[in-house]
């Protein structure tokens, strides 16, 4: 039987997969997806969005523990089952809703992951087909902790779908996911343990603004083992041990559950790549400014399975989808050029950041100046009841430019953004100090900031 041929295959159906899909079909092209698990890709079936959705829950019980005394009466009582099934509410429908909108496009879908079996052929669902395009858009995968015991462990999306939250909980990786699901379940009533094997927690982030994360996390009841590094997970009767090594000892911690919130690596692991020549490395698809692959020059890669050393984020992925879109459909005319990009971490309070850090504006031997304060008797962290409210500023000393921002506290997410439009507008400090904010609201903090 002759191999069905298509302009384009994408193999991936999150926010760069669809994106590009949607893109080339209504340009005219013959497109096919791809995709082994349910369409829709992480971030709204197993990702940012239910995670928000659990954080969203936890945000509205801290601020009524903030200001118990100060006009609220008692807390509230979080119900792990009824958050479950208004989540739900988001994930559900994805799966289906993804399908009938590239069923709409006229793309051709198929579900399983496909292989190559030469530079421009794949194999899937028992088919062959050929391609002029690939693009690989598979996104990441929990990164296996080659242990013993490992097939104890959990993984993030398991706790997004936990029909009872277990009283006692250990993260080994205290990266994004194990700080977030850590704060949700601290909440929530869990004993939890973090096992990582670094010495602080995320260790992207500016390190002062982590240590007052840290420190509240502590206060919380979150119990952090740092330095660590895990041996062995083993079953007991009701619970769970780990064992690791720290200091030259040999130790261990139990609990009903253990998550292995230790990272993510992308996702390529089922795709063949060396039969279809595609260069990988341990960012991802190996690829040029244009995105595309650098030994086959069918094959492009966006979102996070690509190497091309912007972060592993949602709006990241949006940006380089279209940048993929437009080569393939014009033809190598537009260069990956990412802007700024803030970060999140959606504790409580939050973590975010943007462009660079004191350790690597000093690194680069930048003339900078700094600003680093904890003002939590600031108007709106004194008056939310807030005892962490923490910022450094990093600023450009020749240009007094923006190098860096970096936040920890109620709305630091919402914050960060205004950062964003500063730096991509290349404002100068004096220029964000003249602009006139609403008051009193979190955003005029900035001016305070710089």
């Amino acid at each position: 039987m002759k191999a069905e041929h298509f302009d384009v295959f994408v193999i991936g159906t999150g926010t760069a997969g669809k994106g590009v899909a949607k893109d080339c079909s209504r340009a005219g092209l013959k497109v096919a997806i791809a995709d082994n698990r349910e369409y829709g890709g992480t971030c709204p079936n197993r990702g940012c969005d239910p995670k928000k959705v659990l954080v969203g829950a936890t945000q509205v019980w801290q601020m009524a523990e903030n200001l118990k005394g100060k006009g609220i009466s008692n807390t509230p009582k979080l119900n792990w089952k009824n958050l479950q099934k208004f989540k739900e509410q988001f994930t559900n429908a994805v799966p289906a809703a993804t399908e009938r909108a590239l069923k709409k496009e006229g793309i051709t879908m198929y579900h399983q992951s496909p292989k190559f079996l030469d530079e421009e052929t794949l194999s899937v669902e028992g088919k062959t087909v050929t391609a002029d395009k690939i693009v690989i858009a598979t996104g990441q995968r929990p990164m296996e902790l080659k242990i013993p015991g490992r097939e104890y462990l959990l993984k993030s999306e398991d706790f997004l779908h936990q029909p009872e939250l277990p009283d006692e909980i250990i993260f080994i990786g205290a990266g994004y996911i194990g700080m977030e699901f850590a704060h949700v379940a601290i909440r929530f009533g869990a004993k939890v343990t973090i096992v990582e094997a670094g010495d602080r927690p995320l260790e992207n982030f500016d390190k002062d603004l982590v240590l007052h994360l840290t420190q509240r996390s502590e206060e919380l009841g979150i119990n952090f083992i740092f330095n660590a590094q895990a041996t062995k997970v083993e079953k007991l009767r009701t619970n769970f041990r780990v064992t690791y090594k720290k200091d030259g000892k040999t130790l261990s911690c139990k609990a009903k559950a253990v998550f292995n919130t230790a990272g993510r690596v992308p996702s390529i692991q089922d795709l063949d790549l060396e039969k279809g020549n595609v260069a990988f490395e341990k960012g991802g698809i190996s690829v040029n400014s244009y995105l595309q692959n650098t030994t086959n020059k069918n094959v492009y890669a966006c979102g996070d399975v690509s190497a091309s050393g912007t972060l592993p984020l949602t709006p990241v992925s949006s940006h380089e989808f279209r940048v993929v879109s437009k080569n393939i459909r014009e033809g190598n005319t537009t260069r990956l050029d990412c802007p700024p990009v803030p970060s999140v971490v959606f504790t409580l309070p939050q973590l975010a950041s943007i462009g660079l850090t004191e350790a690597q504006v000093k690194a680069q031997g930048l003339a900078y100046v700094v600003e680093y304060k904890n003002v939590p008797n600031w108007f709106n962290a004194k008056q939310n009841g807030e005892a962490v409210y923490a910022y450094k500023t990093i600023v450009d000393k020749e240009r007094n430019l923006i190098l860096g921002a970096h936040i920890c506290g109620m709305h630091a997410a919402e914050m960060i953004n205004l950062f964003v439009l500063a730096m991509r507008g290349k404002l100068e400090t004096a220029a964000l100090k003249e602009m006139v904010f609403a008051y009193p609201t979190w955003g005029n903090d900035i001016r305070g900031m710089v």
